[in-house]
């Protein structure tokens, strides 16, 4: 049985390490098509079919946060890295809420990248199971499918990203518990460092506005401690 090869979309202008990390991750066993400008990119992404994009935030013609928000208008499942050379939070956070799942600052190891890769090809290939579903959450009035990243409310459906549809899940699970924002940062990303902890509070943002709709449903701040997810009658 021949072993499918992930195909990554990577877009990044800088010709030195553009060529240096697509060189690096195809020794790796990936099929790396390199972008040099966000134009593009989409144009790459509209024409072909990928696993995975990593894009730089600083890109000609479009930038990268740009490109972020297009790909996620048309596909919410395929996962998005950032690459950028910039330190401010603000850069890191606006890169998260245009629908990046996470980010790595330059410069950055391969080690570093291909770890992340692997995680997020292996979550996808988890969430687009071909087995049956046979597991979909009530919460209020929604309707959670975590295999098929939707969720619903009345006609309207909602696409989730893939670390969106996690971490719903993990409140899900974890209903009615104050849950210590370490423990969640190291379930769902691995580590607790400040840098991730704000992006967790982009997320917590993400999921507050989708289930807005049912005011019985409350995703509470601890101030000091974590969160508390809650379902009314």
């Amino acid at each position: 049985m021949i072993k499918e090869v992930p195909k990554i979309l990577y877009v990044e202008d800088d010709p030195t390490l553009g060529f240096v990390t697509q060189d690096n991750l195809m020794r790796r066993g990936y099929d790396v098509k390199l972008c040099d400008n966000g134009e593009s990119g989409i144009k790459e992404f509209e024409t072909n079919k990928y696993d995975l994009i990593i894009l730089d935030i600083m890109l000609p013609v479009l930038d990268g946060i740009s490109v972020a928000k297009y790909i996620r208008q048309k596909n919410k499942e395929i996962p998005v890295i950032f690459l950028t050379a910039k330190s401010l939070l603000e850069d890191k956070l606006e890169g998260l809420s245009s629908g990046a799942d996470d980010y790595l600052i330059k410069p950055f190891s391969i080690e570093e990248l291909v770890l992340k890769i692997e995680v997020f090809l292996k979550r996808s290939k988890i969430y687009n199971s071909v087995q049956p579903i046979d597991k979909i959450f009530a919460i209020g009035k929604y309707n959670f499918n975590p295999d098929m990243l939707i969720l619903t409310f009345d006609e309207k459906e909602y696409k989730l990203t893939l670390r969106e549809a996690e971490l719903l899940t993990y409140f899900i699970n974890n209903k009615g518990k104050l849950l210590a924002r370490e423990d969640i940062l190291k379930s769902i990303w691995g580590n607790d460092d400040y840098f991730n902890g704000r992006s967790l509070d982009v997320f917590i943002s993400r999921i507050r506005k989708y289930l807005k709709d049912d005011k019985s449903i409350k995703l509470e701040n601890r101030h000091g401690i974590g969160f508390v997810f809650t379902v009314g009658k």
